[in-house]
Formats: C-alpha cells, sequence, structure tokens
C-alpha cells in the first residue's frame, strides 16, 4: 500500500510538471515579438494598425507627405479678383499656408491625413522664383520624412486637393485656419478698391502708364528680364508656347482669354525700338485681329498692374516676356 502511495504521488508530480512548462511555455511564445508577413516588427499584446491608417505606409516604405507632395516648379503670382496677388506653383495651382504652423521658426503641424488633404509643395532643383517673387523670402524646412518642404517668408507652402484647375482657390478659408499665400508670405487679402483700381488700369489705362512719346510698340529695361516689348501704355506683350507659327495660330481661346487678352494690332509708324519687320497681325477665329510679333500671336496679362510689370512671364513655363529680337526674354 505504501508502495503504491509513493508511486501515484510521483506520478502527480509528473503531470505537475508538464503542466508548469506549458504555461511557462506558452507565456514565453505570446512575449516574443512576433513577424508577420510584411516582416514588419509589432510587440506582443498590440493591435495591428488597419489598411489605410495614418501609419500605415505601404509597402513602399514612403511617407504620406512625401507620396503626395508638389513640386514648386516655377513659381509666379496670379493677381485674383478677389484676393489680389497670390503665389502659384509651376503649374499655376494657388499655394496655401496654415495658421497652425508657425514661421519664426519654420515648422509644420500638417502631417498624416492633413498632409494628404494639404500637400507639401516640395523645394526641389525644378523650384525656382518667377517675376515678381523675391527669392529672398524663398525657404524649406526637413519635414519628418526627409522631404524639403518650400517656405515662403517663413511659412511652409502647400497646395489643396480639392483645386482641381490652375487658379482655384478652393482652399481660402477653409476651418478658418487656411489662406492663399501672398508674394511676402503674407495671408493674400480681399483686394478691394485696389482690385477695382487695378482693373480700370487694365481696362483704360491712364497717361501716367503711357510708353514714351505715344509709341504703340516700344522697349523697356526689365530689371530681371532686361530689354522687353511694351504696348502703347507700357504693359508688357507675351508669347505663349503652344502658339504656332507656320502657320500662325492662337490656342488660347475659352478660359484662357480671361487672363490673357489678345494685344491688339498697332500702326507700323508707331514703333519704336523694334524691327518693324517683326511686327504684324493674325485674324483670330472670332474674325478680331491681334498682333503678332515675329508671326507669333502677342498678348498682355490681366495681372499686370502697371507699368512695366511682367508677372505673366513664366506662367505655367508657357508664358515669355518679349524681348526686342522677338524672343523670349531672358534676363539683361
Amino acid at each position: 500500500m505504501t508502495t503504491k502511495r509513493y508511486g501515484l504521488v510521483a506520478v502527480c508530480l509528473v503531470l505537475a510538471g508538464l503542466v508548469l512548462m506549458a504555461a511557462f511555455g506558452g507565456a514565453s511564445s505570446s512575449a516574443t515579438t512576433s513577424y508577420g508577413a510584411s516582416g514588419q516588427t509589432q510587440l506582443a499584446g498590440a493591435t495591428p494598425s488597419p489598411a489605410g491608417a495614418y501609419g500605415d505606409y505601404g509597402s513602399t516604405g514612403a511617407s504620406p507627405a512625401a507620396a503626395n507632395g508638389k513640386s514648386g516648379g516655377q513659381l509666379a503670382v496670379r493677381v485674383d479678383d478677389q484676393l489680389g496677388p497670390v503665389m502659384t506653383d509651376g503649374q499655376g495651382f494657388t499655394l496655401y499656408r496654415f495658421d497652425k504652423d508657425t514661421a519664426k521658426p519654420p515648422a509644420s503641424n500638417c502631417s498624416g491625413g492633413c498632409a494628404t488633404t494639404w500637400p507639401p509643395v516640395i523645394n526641389d532643383a525644378s523650384t525656382a522664383a518667377g517675376t515678381g517673387i523675391d527669392p529672398g523670402k524663398l525657404g524649406e524646412i526637413t519635414r519628418a520624412d526627409g522631404t524639403h518642404q518650400l517656405t515662403v517668408g517663413g511659412w511652409p507652402a502647400y497646395r489643396y486637393a480639392q483645386d482641381t484647375a490652375p487658379g482655384d482657390t478652393k482652399g481660402q478659408g477653409v476651418g478658418g485656419t487656411w489662406n492663399a499665400l501672398a508674394p511676402d508670405g503674407s495671408k493674400a487679402k480681399a483686394a478691394g478698391a485696389g482690385a477695382s483700381a487695378s482693373a480700370s488700369a487694365t481696362a483704360a489705362p491712364q497717361p501716367s502708364q503711357q510708353a514714351p512719346t505715344g509709341a504703340q510698340i516700344s522697349v523697356m529695361n526689365h530689371p530681371q528680364l532686361g530689354p522687353i516689348m511694351v504696348d502703347g501704355w507700357g504693359r508688357t506683350l507675351y508669347h505663349y508656347g503652344k502658339d504656332t507659327a507656320w502657320p500662325m495660330r492662337s490656342n488660347c481661346e475659352g478660359a484662357c482669354l480671361k487672363i490673357w487678352t489678345p494685344a491688339p494690332p498697332v500702326d507700323a509708324s508707331k514703333i519704336k525700338g523694334v524691327n518693324p519687320k517683326l511686327i504684324g497681325k493674325m485674324k483670330r477665329p472670332d474674325g478680331t485681329w491681334q498682333l503678332s510679333i515675329n508671326c507669333t500671336p502677342a498678348y498682355t496679362y490681366t495681372g499686370d498692374q502697371g507699368y512695366g510689370d511682367a508677372l505673366g512671364n513664366g506662367m505655367d513655363n508657357q508664358w515669355t516676356a518679349i524681348n526686342p529680337m522677338g524672343k523670349a526674354a531672358t534676363g539683361p
């Protein structure tokens, strides 16, 4: 009887040991790092991030900001009817600033889903200050993903995902914290009376804007572009990169004509500083006549507000001021 009792106790001890080993083994297994199919590590007890969450950057390892950032390109200034001068990127899209960011020091507080709706403007090799923009106002910050975001006057610059066409300003005032960027980095402001005066000057220029001795085409020396052609009111004349010379044809129609006005023909005897052989005219599809320079249609830009303004130069990488040789002005 005694022998059986000890044998039973021994069996019980062995069974208990096996149970304890299983328990410790399970605990040890649950505490180890788990590797999913993606190869990413995950701590025990952590809940996997759902696909598409802000922390899930996909198999490329790129962050949302890097995926959604937009290259600045040739920066430009566009005069909006309601907001006055606003900055645009090389594609003509409006640039914005965020009130929750800071300019001193420059810092962005828009990341994750915010950076999807408001793609940061990337300062890369293609980014350059166009006419009307002070290069000294431009800078950059390094975002958490390592990309370099453009700053204007210290403020990080963004585009708005809901702007679907150049010139859209749907982001203005969103959430009470987003505003179109003025060229100096400040918030673009309603132009008010200033815009009305500018529009009136474009429609009916004042005598103070006239070019020398009443010439209908003359040459002025622009500080950035060098010698450029201007009309009788001192407005810069432009060529459009999508137009053709042979055959001579304008490809600026519809919405384009709301921004770019076909220049009217001139009297060949009232040209100063330009070879008259470069000056001609062409008939538009609507039957009106348009000035041509070097066998290419010429235009003025509605955003130019005064004598010698050349804010349209470089717009969309298609519009160029014209030098006295009838070619694109490239500098002094």
